[in-house]
């Protein structure tokens, strides 16, 4: 496993892939680095998947050129798996297999393999070893799926939303063991539609949506450079023009979402005084107001005009 921090290991460079007449990925391009945890973050439907499947090896693309650990994932593949691993969005196994069965199988698949005993201990799966697959709880599902990646102690793990369906206990667990492999200067692909997932995990996001990448940096970055300001989410009693609260005080900028108003203001006392006085005046009622930092929701949001679970 390479720790050299300055070496490539994804190197994707104007990546397309069509299904009929949807255009799946539109020229995508972005590269990461050796140890970091790289995220791809999109709304459903975005081309995530499309593009991890694409590195594995899965799928192969209409245009555009994807180097993985140095080799061509479409025609090395039998090569690169022993250098990757992989957890999909779905692990499909036999009702009647054993814990420890399965990470057995998978690791006989490789030249490697590491410790069984070791996966499960260090996934929380000890105790569950002897356990059907149909017996486990979905984040016990999930944790064998991580488990299942790393059998062969990949350089690269792939991960596509590996906490999807679970609750916000389970995903901190997921998270920990995710955190980890950052600590192992494991190079990490991760796919999310979840905003604080994003900015906990990943050094850095490229976010993209209807197949194209429409910024790429770190969390911090990407929120610094929307240049907005803290989000202020507001609820009323009567609709108004976005244009008119954007003429308010300190409101940089506005966004109606479907009956509700993201203000972007500098700085927020200003722009609330403003915004209570202009309401005052038009005998509107405040319903519901809420402060927040600035997150990858508003960058998403700046750039679309639409909330990313739209």
């Amino acid at each position: 496993m390479s720790n050299d921090s300055n070496s490539v290991v994804v190197r994707v460079e104007g990546l397309r892939k069509r299904y009929g007449d949807l255009e799946a990925l539109r020229g995508i391009t972005f590269e990461i680095k050796a140890g970091e945890v790289f995220g791809l973050l999109g709304p459903n439907g975005a081309g995530k998947t499309t593009t991890i499947e694409i590195l594995e090896g899965l799928r192969q693309p209409d245009g555009g050129t994807v180097t993985v650990c140095g080799m061509d994932p479409g025609r090395e593949q039998t090569a690169l798996k022993e250098r990757i691993g992989a957890q999909l969005q779905a692990t499909v196994l036999p009702d009647k297999i054993r814990v420890e069965e399965a990470l057995a199988l998978f690791a006989g698949f490789y030249q490697k393999p590491a410790s069984i005993e070791m996966l499960l201990e260090r996934f929380g799966l000890a105790e569950k070893r002897r356990a059907f697959f149909e017996k486990l709880s979905g984040g016990q599902k999930q944790r064998l799926a991580l488990a299942l990646a790393m059998v062969n102690n990949p350089e690269l793990v792939l991960l596509d939303e590996p906490t999807v369906g679970l609750d916000a206990q389970l995903r901190r667990d997921i998270y920990a063991l995710i955190e980890g492999f950052r600590e192992e200067r494991r190079t990490t692909l991760l796919t999310t539609h979840y905003i604080e997932e994003a900015e906990r995990l990943c050094d850095r996001v490229a976010i993209i949506d209807h197949g194209q990448v429409i910024a790429l940096g770190t969390p911090r970055e990407l929120v610094l450079h929307s240049g907005k300001g803290t989000r202020i989410e507001v609820s009323l009693a009567t609709p108004v023009s976005p244009d008119r609260l954007k003429q308010l005080d300190a409101v940089v900028d506005c966004l109606e979402v479907d009956g509700k108003y993201f203000l972007h203001a500098q700085p927020t006392a200003v722009a609330v005084a403003a915004l209570v006085r202009f309401l005052e005046a038009e005998g509107n009622a405040l319903l519901d107001l809420h402060i927040a930092r600035p997150t990858l929701e508003d960058v998403f949001l700046e750039m679309t005009g639409r909330r990313m679970e739209d």
